[in-house]
């Protein structure tokens, strides 16, 4: 109250036309209103700093999935996540090869196989993503007792995360559990390098390779008869979905479904295998392998790079059904690997080829619906597939006369020539 009377004296001391005192005033107020504007913006400032950066740090004391960041969430048949559920991984806190290999040994004692039961003759095979391929011997107990296995070796030497890598794929497997249509895992040697996985073996090979030995005139080989009629491409089929149902109550899906990741036995049971994109989705959620398969099989969403799902597999499945009644040839032939997406946006797919029936190309354009939600589910295609069965030819056998040409295969397909020389893509 005094300072407002003291101010009021001293302005009442100033003339009407004394312009300085009252400009003095107005400066006073100009000069206090921005300091006061710029002190409260600069406060505000800080306290966004401060709670941005406390958030950055709550988020890096929050473990991620198996010690990666997280990944957006993969979609299912029904919109469910994908991603492991109930299974224990190696953890990521290891820091030496010595002590990681002494944790996962005691966590994969039930697998353990020793070593001196593997035979030292080695079959090569071909070398894999994460080392060299051999078929083998094993000898458990009883020589008598022996058979033929798959041995996966890892390369070395080894660095700490492909250690780890190596590892969770065996606890992958062991996870996944027994299923009569999925390459099984018979053990491991991981108590020392090198690493082994050992997996079931399946002398006869791959399906496509089956499909192009269908076209020469080979009647057997190998115990295996090359012949394959219509209601044998449904029997094969069903196997494949039953598979892809089983990944499926897992929360997974395959991601490449194509006849080159199918094992066949000589009874015609068909082996689902290259399963490394289902062990990407359940260890980090998502898929990270953009350039592993080959553009001619994937659906419209995986071209998009849309979120994948099941329903992507039975797309594919679809391409699989051409797969298996031309015998092997390469999917839109026309048109080169680079264009398909534009392909398939003109609403184009692929005619009947000549040795398919209507049944089963309705089959086909069922799965390749541009929709996800318009295809059919894994179970209304197997209800499909036992339906056209019971009407489908029996005894007449596919047949293409035209042998096939691997490199010509590889460039119309858009898939490396060397990933044909071998039988087996198992992870």
């Amino acid at each position: 109250m005094g300072e407002e009377k003291g101010r009021t004296q001293s302005l009442k001391g100033c003339s009407l036309s004394d312009k300085l005192c009252i400009i003095s005033h107005q400066q006073y107020e100009i000069i206090i209103i921005p300091v006061f504007l710029v002190g409260g913006s600069l406060i505000i400032l800080g306290v966004i700093l401060w709670l941005f950066i406390r958030e950055k740090r709550a988020q890096q004391q929050t473990p991620g999935l198996q010690g990666t960041a997280p990944a957006p969430p993969v979609r299912g048949q029904n919109g469910e996540a994908g991603g492991r559920e109930g299974s224990v991984f190696v953890p990521l806190k290891e820091t030496s090869v010595e002590s990681l290999l002494q944790t996962s040994t005691r966590a994969l004692a039930k697998l353990q196989i020793p070593r001196d039961q593997l035979s030292e003759v080695l079959e090569w095979i071909c070398n894999g993503s994460c080392g060299a391929i051999y078929r083998t011997k094993i000898y458990p107990g009883d020589p008598a007792k022996s058979k033929d296995v798959v041995l996966k070796v890892l390369k070395e030497p080894a660095r700490l995360h492909e250690i780890q890598d190596f590892l969770g794929r065996i606890q992958f497997y062991q996870f996944l559990g027994k299923h009569q249509n999925l390459v099984q895992l018979e053990g491991c040697c991981t108590e020392g390098e090198p690493l082994y996985m050992v997996l079931e073996d399946v002398a006869q090979g791959d399906l496509l390779s089956f499909l192009w030995n269908c076209r020469r005139d080979v009647m057997t080989m190998d115990g295996l008869l090359y012949d394959l009629t219509e209601k044998q491409v449904y029997h094969i089929g069903k196997q494949v979905l039953l598979a892809l149902e089983f990944l499926q109550s897992k929360h997974l899906f395959h991601g490449d479904v194509a006849a080159r990741n199918i094992l066949i036995q000589c009874d015609l049971t068909a082996k689902l295998c290259g399963l490394g994109l289902a062990y990407e989705v359940h260890t980090q959620g998502t898929i990270t392998s953009t350039n592993t398969v080959p553009l001619k099989w994937l659906a419209p969403e995986r071209l998009l790079l849309r979120s994948a799902g099941i329903r992507g597999d039975i797309w594919s499945f679809g391409i699989l059904l051409y797969e298996m009644v031309t015998l092997g040839a390469p999917p839109y032939p026309e048109v080169p690997p680079t264009s398909i997406l534009q392909h398939l946006q003109r609403g184009k797919t692929m005619k009947r080829p000549s040795s398919c029936t209507q049944t089963m190309y309705n089959l086909m354009k069922s799965c390749w619906r541009w929709k996800e939600d318009n295809r059919p589910s894994l179970r209304e295609l197997c209800s499909c597939l036992e339906t056209a069965s019971r009407t489908a030819d029996d005894k007449a056998v596919l047949q293409v006369p035209e042998l096939v040409v691997p490199k010509l295969y590889a460039a119309v397909a858009g898939i490396s020539v060397t990933s044909l020389s071998y039988s087996y893509s198992i992870l």
